[in-house]
């Protein structure tokens, strides 16, 4: 077994570290404040070409893997920018691969190298507010007409809606009572947000506010048949080949933000003097710091483990689900040990800790919540009868 990153990941890793180091811990507190998008972040990994890492070198990316992908993202976490910057570049990295593996040519041709170099902002419109995670119920309806579709429906939590162009969309084609598996009958469509069919609307939420969630109201949308990914009816299979891949970025980014909480507390527990002595020398605050750690390094592995099986073609699903179900347990433990350190002091928003612990809870719940992989794990791994 060699756990020794390539030359060429170490490269990513320092320059991508390097890059987002003058993205500091002020600039994603007014961005997050504010509820701006970060446009100069942005623009700045995009500038560096790291955004078409995994898109085929063909259509103006790099085509690197996944193990590369995730790398990237760790250090983008681990800056402090945490999941509003994970989140403004995320469907960047990796979430165009449906389109990569079953897109046409020419759909291909004219979106991959508009996404790679930054210019083109797409958003994924999945989860609907009468589905949540059984996708299969989503009503969202592509109703055939001649050369295009119009689309009717609703989609919530959808990431980045506000600042996007374009639209990865699942439909119904069939209903539901209309096919023999309730997984046909669904498609998945790359096509334009016409804001005059499209409303927009942001919830307000407890963090990661630099990045919008918003809900979308789509009435009457009409999205050509050369917008279509695929073939018709087939769009949820499409999706499952991104599910483990998305699994392993999100555990990631929970990696680097637990690293990063790690770091701050250290830090902290260093300088912080209370009875005449720093607060690190005191059990009470090294334990669980050094337990953080531990558990941070465990997960790591399973990570690299699901990354490199994915990467050579190997079956990856217990791995990528139990990465993603380790990373988010640990990052957000080390975030809420880290505020618990700086104790009323953590609380405020000055030391940036409030920010990462808010942050990091939202991995327990997107895009799968630890629930629905103890459910994966127990049913599909141990073979325990399924519960849902």
């Amino acid at each position: 077994m060699d756990f020794q990153l390539t030359e060429d990941q170490e490269t990513i890793r320092k320059a991508v570290a390097g890059l987002v180091r003058e993205f500091d811990d002020h600039y994603w507190m007014q961005k997050d404040r504010d509820h701006e998008f970060p446009a100069e972040f942005y623009a700045a990994v995009a500038g560096g070409g790291w955004l078409g890492l995994t898109i085929p070198e063909e259509h103006g990316g790099h085509g690197l893997g996944i193990t590369e992908a995730t790398l990237l993202l760790e250090e983008v976490a681990r800056s402090g920018g945490g999941m509003n910057a994970a989140s403004a570049i995320h469907l960047s990295i990796f979430g165009m691969h449906p389109v990569v593996v079953h897109g046409s040519e020419e759909l291909k041709r004219r979106t991959l190298p508009r996404i790679a170099d930054g210019d083109l902002h797409v958003c994924f419109g999945v989860t609907e507010p009468g589905a949540g995670l059984d996708t299969t119920r989503i009503t969202t309806f592509a109703r055939r007409e001649g050369d295009h579709y119009v689309v009717d429906g609703r989609k919530v939590w959808i990431s980045k809606a506000m600042e996007s162009e374009k639209i990865l969309l699942l439909t119904r084609t069939s209903r539901i009572d209309e096919v023999a598996r309730k997984t046909d009958g669904m498609t998945l469509f790359l096509t334009d947000l016409d804001r005059g069919r499209v409303d927009i609307r942001p919830i307000p939420k407890m963090g990661r506010n630099a990045v919008t969630s918003n809900e979308v109201f789509i009435d009457g949308l009409r999205v050509p048949v050369e917008d279509r990914v695929g073939e018709e009816g087939e769009g949820f299979r499409y999706l499952l080949d991104g599910l483990n891949p998305e699994r392993m970025l999100i555990a990631a980014e929970a990696l680097g933000l637990g690293r990063v909480a790690l770091d701050r507390a250290v830090k902290y527990g260093g300088e912080r003097v209370v009875f005449g002595r720093p607060i690190g020398m005191n059990q009470g605050i090294q334990f669980p710091l050094a337990d953080s750690l531990a558990r941070l390094d465990a997960a790591e592995l399973v990570l690299r483990k699901a990354t490199w099986l994915y990467d050579n073609g190997q079956p990856c699903g217990r791995e990528a689900n139990t990465a993603k179900y380790l990373c988010a347990d640990a990052g957000f433990t080390a975030a809420d040990r880290a505020l618990q350190t700086h104790g009323g002091m953590g609380y405020a928003e000055e030391y940036a800790v409030a920010r990462y612990f808010r942050e990091a809870r939202l991995l327990k719940i997107a895009p799968i919540s630890q629930e629905m992989v103890l459910n994966y794990l127990g049913s599909h791994v141990l073979g325990m009868p399924r519960s849902y």
